[in-house]
């Protein structure tokens, strides 16, 4: 598994990390048991991974804590959150953390976010809860201070975009894939200029793992203008990705296309299936995508932002 430097973190990290939220929940949202989940985890780990990244509202801090135990903490990067709005305290985050580090049978969290920001909410989270979350860092429980935006409704990235107006964040977690490259223009160039790390969400979705949900959005995208029915081949829009010598599969072209976006650190890859998780290391050892086949999808998708992938 390739590293690379997250930033001015100085933080070493595998390029594809381990997601335990998403539509899985490392398997708990689709019937793995917890040893299931505990053992797919490893079986990153196992692989050079050694970015986990997790919620207090996912459901799967714990099965963190197990799959980590007995492993060496300071070659791990763990990410968590705290579900975070107007009105939230700093005694909330505080108690919050603490929680979290219990769960997770650690003593230190390397990346804590403020999770799923809106961007209504960020101005009081920027004024409250800011100088708490520095607090727990100079503590020692944090060693880095992210944010993560709501990409499902936010998908102009507008509260990052105000957000990078602040030189307070370590790391963010932005959500990027090949239907929506909007990050390209309006988030990476501000972070690669201040050293943000970057986490990549939504890398891969239901449009781009269900053929019926892809038809849905292209024709929603269509309809809204935001792309040109002319540029496309309807029956099978996204089918040029996938020949010899370029991508082996719609899952596979969407991972690298996320990987090779310059400003990009981490992408985040969710999976409570052995098999799958194979599959998705595979596409991490692959190159970049043909670049005929890069600038067309940059081309068709250039207009978009009005959507998330789900």
């Amino acid at each position: 598994m390739d590293t690379t430097i997250l930033g001015r973190t100085g933080l070493r990290v595998s390029v594809m990390g381990m997601g335990c939220g998403g539509p899985s929940r490392a398997g708990q949202s689709t019937g793995r048991s917890e040893a299931e989940s505990v053992a797919v985890i490893q079986k990153a780990l196992d692989a050079g991974i050694n970015v986990i990244d997790t919620s207090e509202v996912y459901g799967t801090e714990e099965i963190v804590g197990q799959a980590i135990r007995g492993r060496d903490r300071t070659a791990l990067v763990l990410s968590t959150k705290k579900s975070a709005r107007a009105g939230t305290t700093r005694q909330d985050v505080e108690q919050s953390l603490q929680a979290s580090l219990k769960r997770l049978g650690t003593d230190y969290v390397d990346v804590y976010h403020l999770h799923g920001v809106a961007p209504g909410d960020y101005p009081y989270l920027y004024a409250e809860i800011v100088p708490e979350l520095q607090r727990l860092r100079d503590r020692g429980l944090v060693r880095y201070i992210g944010i993560t935006e709501r990409f499902a409704s936010d998908t102009e990235h507008a509260m990052l975009q105000r957000a990078l107006r602040d030189n307070v964040w370590d790391v963010m977690m932005v959500g990027l894939n090949l239907l929506n490259q909007s990050a390209r223009r309006k988030v990476l160039p501000a972070t690669i200029e201040q050293g943000i790390g970057v986490l990549v969400m939504f890398a891969v979705r239901r449009a781009l793992s269900r053929p019926e949900r892809l038809a849905e959005v292209i024709a929603e995208l269509v309809q809204q203008g935001q792309l040109d029915p002319a540029e496309l081949d309807g029956d099978d829009p996204l089918g040029f990705l996938v020949h010899n010598g370029g991508a082996v599969s719609l899952t596979d072209a969407a991972y690298r296309f996320c990987r090779y976006e310059p400003g990009t650190h981490v992408i985040l890859s969710g999976t409570g299936n052995p098999a799958h998780l194979e599959a998705n290391i595979a596409s991490f050892g692959r190159p970049p995508l043909p670049g005929e086949d890069r600038r067309r999808l940059e081309h068709i998708f250039r207009r978009v932002d009005a959507v998330s992938g789900e």
